[in-house]
């Protein structure tokens, strides 16, 4: 089972934060080709990126891109840079909705088969609430190909909608905001994907990042975006289930198979009924136990 707990950016215009990133603990890497390079550097950026991937391909299960928006003029000219070096996935940024993903989908099997790499195998992670048309369009793919998981945004939110900030004076999430993610982890079940929350953006603030994940874990988020590796560590502590846990998961699974036909049952002053058998289910299977 491939793991999705932190999700580290590294700039593709940087070769050293690329090789850092590499080097990390992270289960996925992102070459940003978007937001991080700056609209002269994109080309170089682009080349570095192919170049780095070719070079790196002994790590290509960990390896993805985020190119961007299809709706922009540098979409198809990241693709063709960076497919012919195999990632093995892209981030998929401000897609307005399921035509988009589905548009991805197309280009991506183009050119897999120009590569001449297996058709389907490059992976897509959609970042799913950074325009207004994708807030509206966060339950529409289900069943599109090779999406294995979704994020949001606030930043790029905020902006298409002219706030002037979107955090209030309590320091969390204004409530538009709180919505898109609540959206996503929403959308995310409904397509059958992981669901992956946002950047914690003080990469010093270790105690509020711990707090953060902890608290997403618990509400269903499989992962975590991250921006510096310093909050790799944490976020992999934070989105791995404890030893404590799994043995609670493996007595409620063994209790209801000891008691087959049964729908619910008492244990421990509580009663458990079949969603607590099927969440301790997923909790095993999230580190490959039946």
């Amino acid at each position: 089972m491939i793991k999705m707990r932190s999700w580290l950016f590294a700039p593709g215009d940087s070769e050293r934060k690329m090789e850092k990133a590499t080097a990390s603990n992270a289960d996925i890497v992102i070459f940003d080709l978007e937001d991080a390079v700056s609209e002269p550097e994109k080309p170089k950026a682009r080349t570095r990126v192919a170049s780095f991937l070719k070079a790196n391909a002994q790590h290509r299960s960990k390896l993805w891109v985020r190119i961007n928006p299809i709706q922009g003029p540098h979409a198809l000219a990241d693709l063709a840079a960076v497919m012919p070096a195999a990632p093995v996935g892209i981030m998929f940024p401000k897609p307005r909705g399921r035509a988009d993903a589905e548009l991805l989908d197309h280009y991506l099997t183009a050119f897999e088969a120009a590569a001449g790499t297996e058709i389907g195998s490059t992976q897509v992670m959609l970042l799913a609430t950074e325009m207004p048309e994708s807030m509206l369009a966060i339950g529409s793919y289900a069943g599109v190909p090779r999406i294995v998981a979704m994020s949001w945004g606030a930043e790029d939110l905020a902006t298409a909608l002219g706030a002037s900030d979107n955090r209030g004076d309590y320091g969390g999430y204004d409530f538009t905001y709180e919505l898109a993610r609540s959206l996503c982890l929403v959308g995310a079940a409904a397509a059958g994907v992981a669901a992956i929350e946002t950047i914690h953006g003080d990469f010093k603030d270790e105690p509020g990042l711990r707090k953060r994940a902890a608290a997403m874990r618990r509400a269903g988020w499989r992962g975590m975006l991250a921006i510096h590796p310093a909050q790799v560590d944490v976020i992999n502590e934070a989105f791995s289930p404890s030893a404590e846990e799994l043995a609670a998961a493996q007595e409620i699974v063994d209790l209801f198979a000891a008691n087959p036909g049964v729908g619910t049952i008492g244990h421990k002053g509580a009663m458990l009924d079949r969603p607590h058998l099927a969440r301790a289910k997923q909790l095993l299977a999230s580190v490959g136990r039946s």
